[in-house]
């Protein structure tokens, strides 16, 4: 199902679709913490009684200016990956994306709103035995301060997903490495919303007279809009992650900006609303 933002058009790739316990990401977002909130997330972002938490890690595929953009490229093929559920993965991406309008070689630009494990993996494929740009004839866009801090820390827990997702496209010369308020396009731009990782960043779009946003991770799961406190697993630093949250939410609280999330599971995007002292999430 697409999404229409003015003449943007954003179209969701899912790669892997499966409930999770809070305790894999999220530990706070127990079903007793959850409880109070299961008006307004059941049926859509919790399983019944929010036994688990209902994820997604997709891709979009942007379309915009003439321009086909892919934006986040999920795990991957093919990669060695400490995690069971994303290692070796053998699944359909390449063709669905090529079913959606987007065969790999007519892919004008990849953006990286992070460069996680989940967010890079089709940045690269296998070709004999060697990791190869999966759409070599686009430039790949990733924000300086993020790149140049994985390049140094590497994520060697999950995998070497610098070295086999992100350094063959930026030794092929293919990557931009930009600020964290770059305009992308006339339509497109990043907007820094760093915690998760340091350089993260959302993406603003705005078309004609409509406005959406693509959020990435700044949120996992909508119940952080009501518990911006809540903190990933994976967040690097807790304190600019729960500040960016809260800021997030004030920003587009109530504004009826259309906003998608990396990991949220509905195909169509959410509006945020001020509830009591935080926010909640309108479908």
């Amino acid at each position: 199902m697409g999404i229409k933002i003015g003449d943007v058009s954003i179209t969701p790739i899912i790669e892997i679709d499966y409930p999770v316990p809070a305790s894999f990401l999220l530990p706070d977002a127990t079903p007793e913490n959850l409880a109070p909130d299961l008006d307004w997330l059941e049926p859509h972002f919790v399983t019944p009684g929010g036994e688990r938490l209902k994820m997604i890690i997709q891709a979009f595929l942007v379309e915009s200016r003439g321009l086909r953009i892919v934006v986040d490229t999920c795990v991957g093929n093919d990669k060695k990956r400490a995690l069971r559920a994303w290692n070796e993965l053998d699944g359909p991406f390449l063709q669905e994306i090529r079913d959606a309008g987007f065969p790999r070689e007519k892919v004008d630009l990849v953006v990286c709103t992070h460069l996680h494990i989940d967010h890079v993996g089709w940045n690269t494929m296998k070709v004999d035995g060697e990791w190869v740009p999966t759409f070599p004839n686009a430039r790949y866009v990733m924000v300086r301060p993020e790149f140049e801090y994985w390049r140094d820390e590497g994520e060697a827990n999950w995998g070497d997903v610098f070295g086999d997702s992100v350094a063959p496209v930026f030794e092929a010369g293919l990557v931009d490495l930009v600020d964290c308020d770059h305009q992308i396009n006339p339509e497109l731009q990043f907007f820094p919303t760093p915690g998760h990782t340091p350089g993260h960043c959302s993406i603003a779009v705005s078309s004609g007279n409509e406005e959406g946003v693509i959020a990435g991770d700044v949120m996992h799961h909508p119940s952080q809009c009501t518990h911006p406190e809540w903190c990933s697993i994976a967040d690097i630093d807790r304190d600019v992650a729960i500040a960016t949250r809260r800021s997030f939410c004030e920003r587009f609280s109530d504004t009826g900006i259309p906003i998608v999330g990396a990991h949220w599971p509905l195909p169509n995007p959410v509006r945020i609303t001020a509830h009591g002292n935080a926010w909640r999430t309108a479908v």
